[in-house]
């Protein structure tokens, strides 16, 4: 397959982004499997937030192989570059954030706020993304929304690290020299009572862009290899499968790890930390070189039209998969399991309700929020998308070529 024809999109990845976001919403209610389930498999679920990961090496392949060659560190590239992300990623994340805290006004779930602060305050935060440097705030209003505050500062600093590498060849170091801000950032803010800014190592490697910027750097690596090489190859390992099987083996990794309060999961321990943010990265690398530069059936299953329409529509679903929507959800599936036991009374039968199982229930919450996703997608996500794109904001439109977006 010719590089022209996979410019600017390629359907398997678009897939990966359905599979990815699956992959945390397995993560994050796999209690539901009780105590019938060996305890090393529910353990064995519950890491599979590594969708995250998966995420994070995905933004960094496509942002370095959508940009890194047309790349001009001038105002009116950036402002371009900007719009473009904005368009991308910002509307939806917005109206969903103002719509949890309307539901918080309504409700007072606990869960928005988790008991911190003003709510005006804190949807500001929220809003502008500056909650994720804040150990206090950093799963408040839409939880899983953190990781778009990591996201936001791989995308501010793309550019910068395209323009290092670029003139002065230096890539490599620039991990390196991140982390090692945030390490200092740590140190520094501590010992400081302000909201928990950075306020320990553990809060700092797992949920901002200075303890995860490796796995950024290993997307961007993959796309300067295949903007050099192609996407041909003469080597006959299978790094589809490879790197399939690696990703797993490092999720058995983490579900070995103990789990120390107030942490959840086992990519929370030392280990665990190595293993999610250094080695799982380089597994996915692998997936995706495999994906990019072979056929196989898996690659066919993630570009199947029905799959890259999940895929587009994954996004939302990350961001309603957890909180607001999947409890109003999860509340209307117990109020028709009432009223089926009342309908069973009325007619004196002792049957089983569809709704009385929790595993089925979340079946059919998965199958609700997909359908949502979707919809929204038609018909707010990429009207918007494309909407912003066409205006003027930032920089004046300049229509593109037939097929080519950014």
């Amino acid at each position: 397959m010719s590089q022209k024809s996979l410019q600017n999109y390629i359907p398997a990845l678009t897939g990966v982004r359905a599979l990815a976001a699956y992959l945390v919403f397995i993560s994050h209610f796999a209690y539901v499997f009780d105590d019938k389930f060996p305890h090393i498999i529910r353990r064995f679920l519950g890491e599979f937030h590594i969708g995250v990961s998966i995420f994070f090496v995905l933004s960094g392949f496509l942002i370095t192989y959508r940009y890194y060659n047309n790349f001009h560190l001038t105002k009116n590239w950036f402002k371009q570059y900007l719009k473009n992300r904005v368009a991308r990623i910002y509307p939806m994340y917005f109206l969903l954030t103002v719509a949890a805290f309307v539901y918080y006004f309504f409700t007072r779930d606990p869960a928005i706020t988790k008991g911190t602060g003003n709510p005006i305050a804190l949807m500001f935060l929220n809003i502008t993304f500056i909650r994720g440097f804040f150990y206090q705030f950093w799963d408040t209003g839409i939880a899983q929304g953190w990781s778009l505050t990591v996201e936001e500062c791989f995308y501010f600093s793309a550019p910068i690290v395209f323009f290092i590498a670029k003139k002065y060849n230096r890539f490599y170091i620039q991990p390196v020299v991140i982390t090692s801000i945030g390490i200092l950032l740590v140190l520094i803010f501590r010992n400081v009572n302000w909201h928990g800014f950075f306020g320990n190592f553990t809060f700092m490697f797992l949920f901002t862009f200075f303890g995860r910027c490796f796995e950024f750097f290993v997307g961007i690596q993959l796309a300067r290899i295949v903007i050099k090489n192609g996407f041909t190859r003469t080597k006959k390992v299978n790094f589809t499968y490879l790197g399939f099987a690696a990703i797993f083996i490092c999720v058995f990794i983490m579900a070995l790890q103990p789990i120390t309060k107030p942490w959840g999961f086992g990519l929370e321990s030392p280990i665990g930390i190595i293993t999610n943010n250094y080695i799982l990265c380089i597994a996915v690398t692998f997936f995706f070189y495999g994906l990019l530069t072979e056929t196989t059936m898996l690659k066919g299953i993630l570009a199947n039209p029905f799959v890259e329409l999940l895929g587009k529509s994954s996004y939302i679903f990350y961001l309603i998969h957890l909180g607001w929507m999947y409890t109003l959800i999860h509340g209307w599936i117990n109020h028709l399991n009432d009223y089926v036991f009342t309908l069973y009374d009325k007619w004196g039968v002792n049957w089983h309700s569809p709704f009385e199982y929790d595993w089925l229930n979340l079946i059919y919450i998965f199958i609700v929020l997909n359908a949502v996703s979707v919809t929204l997608y038609k018909i707010i996500e990429e009207p918007l998308n494309h909407y912003i794109r066409k205006s003027h904001f930032l920089i004046k439109y300049q229509p593109r070529p037939k097929g080519i977006e950014d």
